[in-house]
Formats: C-alpha cells, sequence, structure tokens
C-alpha cells in the first residue's frame, strides 16, 4: 500500500468521527510525508495545524494507522508549506499513475485557496425537501442579488443537516455568477484562530483590513465564538463595516441567535437583522436519495435494500448517512468485493448499533451545559444567578421527558433534599414553553444533539 493509499484509508476512518467542517479544516494539505516500519511522519501545512492535530487527533490517527499497518507504533508531525507538498506531489504523479482513476479520493481536499470553497458542493448535488425549501430559496435569491437580499442570511439546524453544503454551494454559485465578487468561507475555528494569531502579532487592523475587502463573507458554525470576547469584538467591527457597504454576511449555527450562550447582545441583535431559516430533518425517501445521489458521484452501485437499511438506521444525520456510504465504497474500492445487505450490515456494525445512541443522565447534563457554555459541574453548584438556573432547569425537565426518571431521583442528582426541586423546575419549563418564545426553539435544538451525539 502505498503512502498516499494508506493516508486516505486512514482518513476515511476518522471522517466518519469529525465533523466536515473540523476535518476539512485541519486535515487539508495533510499526507504521509515519510515513514519507516514503526514511524510515520505526516506531514501539515503550519504551525497552527500541527499542535491542533498533535493536540486533538493523534491518538485517532495512531489507532488507525496501527489498525491497518500493525507494525506502526508512533506518528510525528512536520510542517511542509503547501508549495513544497505541491512540488513532492508533481514528483509522485508518475509513481501514482497505475493507480486507477475510480480509486475513492478526499474531493473535499480540492480546495478553492482564494475563497477557501470546495467546488464539489452545488446547488446541482443538494437535495431539496420539505425539511429546507425555504432556506433553499432564500439561498437562491442571495445568489441572483447579494448584499440586497437577505443580509445577513442566518442558517441553523441540527448537526449534519447539510448547512456547510448549502453554504459553500451558494459561496460557489456567487463566485461563478459575479466574478467581480470577493467571496471567502471560514469555519469559525479558523476566524477565532487568525484573530488570536493577529492579536499576538500585533497585526490587527491588518487583519480586519483583509477581511473588509469581501463582498461575500460565510462564517459556518458561528456559535463557537460563544464566550470569545475578544473574538467577538473583532468581528462586530467586521461585520459592521461589511453590513453598511451592502457586503453580503451569511452566518450558520446549530441553534438560533437568541439560543447563543455568551454571545454578546449587540451581535445577537445583527444576527437577527437579516433573514433567519432553519433546516429540518430529512424523511426516509429523502435519506434515500440522497444516498443514491453521493453513490452515484463516486459511480459505484450499490442494491437499493443497502441504501433502505442505512436511511432506516441513520435517521437524523446526513453527515453519517455520508459516513457510512463512505466506508462501503472505501470497502469496494480497496477489495473490488461487491456490496450486498448481509456484508453492508457487518461492515456498518460499529456505526448501527441500537445500543451506541442509548441516552443517559450523563450524556443530558453534558450536552446542556456544552450548549449554555458551562462546565457540567457549574449545574450543580448551589447558586440563584440566572445563567445557572435556566440550564440546571431545563436539565431536569430533560432528564423527565427524555429518560422519563422519576423528581425523587432528579432533585437527588442535583443535590436537592426532596423532589419539590424537580417538579417546580419541570412546571417552570413547561410553562415558559407555553409562551412560546426562544426557549422551545433551544430545547428543540438540545434534543437534536441529544440523539447526534
Amino acid at each position: 500500500m502505498t503512502n498516499e493509499e494508506l493516508w486516505q484509508s486512514v482518513l476515511a476512518r476518522i471522517q466518519l468521527n469529525t465533523s466536515r467542517n473540523n476535518f476539512s479544516a485541519w486535515f487539508i494539505n495533510t499526507n504521509i510525508f515519510s515513514r519507516t516500519d514503526k514511524e510515520v511522519v505526516v506531514s501539515v501545512p503550519n504551525k497552527i495545524a500541527k499542535e491542533w492535530i498533535q493536540n486533538k487527533y493523534h491518538k485517532d490517527l495512531l489507532k488507525a494507522l496501527h489498525e491497518l499497518n500493525f507494525s506502526v507504533k508512533d506518528i510525528k508531525y512536520q510542517i511542509v508549506p503547501a508549495s513544497q507538498i505541491a512540488q513532492k506531489e508533481e514528483s509522485q504523479e508518475e509513481e501514482y499513475s497505475n493507480i486507477s482513476a475510480n480509486q475513492l479520493r478526499f474531493e473535499q481536499f480540492n480546495i478553492d485557496r482564494e475563497t477557501n470553497l470546495n467546488p464539489r458542493y452545488s446547488f446541482d448535488n443538494f437535495i431539496v425537501g420539505s425539511f429546507n425549501d425555504l432556506t433553499y430559496a432564500a439561498a437562491q435569491a442571495i445568489c441572483k442579488n447579494p448584499g440586497t437580499a437577505y443580509n445577513p442570511f442566518f442558517i441553523y439546524g441540527g448537526v449534519g443537516l447539510g448547512k456547510t453544503h448549502l453554504l459553500q454551494a451558494l459561496g460557489n454559485k456567487v463566485s461563478k455568477d459575479h466574478a467581480n465578487k470577493k467571496v471567502k468561507y471560514l469555519p469559525s475555528e479558523i476566524l477565532t484562530s487568525e484573530i488570536v494569531n493577529a492579536i499576538t502579532n500585533n497585526t490587527i487592523e491588518d487583519l480586519k483590513s483583509q477581511y473588509k475587502k469581501y463582498d461575500v463573507l460565510i462564517i459556518d458554525d458561528i456559535q463557537f465564538i460563544s464566550g470569545k470576547t475578544k473574538t467577538q469584538e473583532e468581528f462586530f467591527n467586521i461585520f459592521n463595516f461589511l453590513y453598511q457597504k451592502n457586503k453580503q454576511i451569511i452566518l450558520s449555527s446549530d441553534r438560533p441567535p437568541k439560543a447563543i450562550a455568551a454571545l454578546e447582545e449587540r451581535l445577537r441583535s445583527r444576527f437577527e437583522g437579516g433573514m433567519i431559516a432553519d433546516i429540518g430533518m430529512p424523511d426516509f425517501e429523502t435519506r434515500v436519495a440522497i444516498l443514491k445521489k453521493k453513490a452515484g458521484e463516486r459511480s459505484v452501485d450499490l442494491p437499493p435494500d443497502v441504501f433502505e437499511y442505512i436511511a432506516s438506521n441513520i435517521q437524523k444525520n446526513i453527515r453519517e448517512l455520508e459516513g457510512a456510504l463512505n466506508k462501503l465504497i472505501a470497502h469496494t474500492k480497496l477489495t473490488n468485493q461487491k456490496i450486498d445487505i448481509e456484508s453492508a450490515k457487518n461492515l456498518l456494525k460499529n456505526i448501527i448499533s441500537p445500543n451506541i445512541k442509548k441516552k443517559n443522565p450523563q450524556k443530558i447534563i453534558q450536552i446542556v451545559a456544552d450548549f449554555y457554555n458551562l462546565k457540567e459541574k457549574d449545574l450543580f453548584v448551589n447558586c440563584r444567578k440566572k445563567e445557572i438556573v435556566k440550564p440546571r432547569q431545563v436539565a431536569m425537565y430533560l432528564l423527565r421527558k427524555e429518560l422519563k426518571n422519576s423528581f425523587p431521583y432528579i432533585s437527588k442528582l442535583f443535590g436537592g433534599k426532596d423532589h419539590t426541586t424537580a417538579i417546580y423546575a419541570c412546571k417552570k419549563i413547561d410553562l415558559e414553553l407555553k409562551k412560546g418564545d426562544s426557549l422551545s426553539e433551544e430545547i428543540e435544538a438540545i434534543k437534536q444533539m441529544i440523539c447526534s451525539c
């Protein structure tokens, strides 16, 4: 197995358990630079990528490499600029010329360096259904008149429902139809990293000047700037400048603006000033259509019952649908064996399992804390601050509604003296939900996170 084939197989495993944004942000321009019997050297494009991958993904990468090559005992990371990677790829072109043109490849690496957009994402391969038709129509309108229709445009929905695809399709369409428009797509993690580096290097004004040149700025997963005071401050200045110049701003999040904890009120107000559109969960027929479309793009033909098996068992996350499909495609490409329903069940047994997604109190408490930008221990502190009390009551409410836990159990879990604490919390949340405010959107978003976790 060549270095390239080995690395593609490793990334196939990493992709299954990584968000599309993180996968695209940190694994672009990475590869196996060299290897010996026991050690692999992975090339990364810069210091930030090296530190992030080393701290967050080292164990997963080592495990994947060991599964494919039992002799590998360690991974080292070497910074190799993109220009050197390109030269190395050219020198290896002849070596890999015998690899089939149909070899499974990760097209997400084919990133436009100017826009940071992936050309594989387009409206042509975006499946439209009742769960996303309004959001899709708004995106089409923006493409015709960027900066005038629905500005800012804020898309929200659960993890893996196609937000990133729609954002990038929109950006690619604008770039194609408006050649004079300067478009930039960024995951919020990159935005934050760039701002932190600019502050450290005292180049923040240069960075802001660079951002102000864009005609269309697309920020994915904006909820991750929650609690980052300096990032919010600098982004507010960039946002205001672009908005006043009628430049299009497009944002995505896993929750509506009102539900983003630790977000400055002035930013929340700006986000709510344009159009807010949500993406729901696709129905069974749409999930099957998505799988068939993705398989067709890879020129792979699978039996109908395989598509239906995946669609029946993965219901709430399009990314997981694609991850399961990728595993089957990788297997058939690498082994030249056809997939039937039995082999599909065997290959996907670690992905599709009724026990994997079993709900439990710990999971609910963890997700509620993360959602409200708190630590888990904060929910158990005897504190009457609103920013603590509300998340605690939401957690109690979900334990009751989702797990049917008893009131005495819930109260005891949170240190209450008797069951009245949990009863009051659940009644309070029920009352707030009847008022029809943003709390219902927050709880629905948390439920989606619980189901997809």
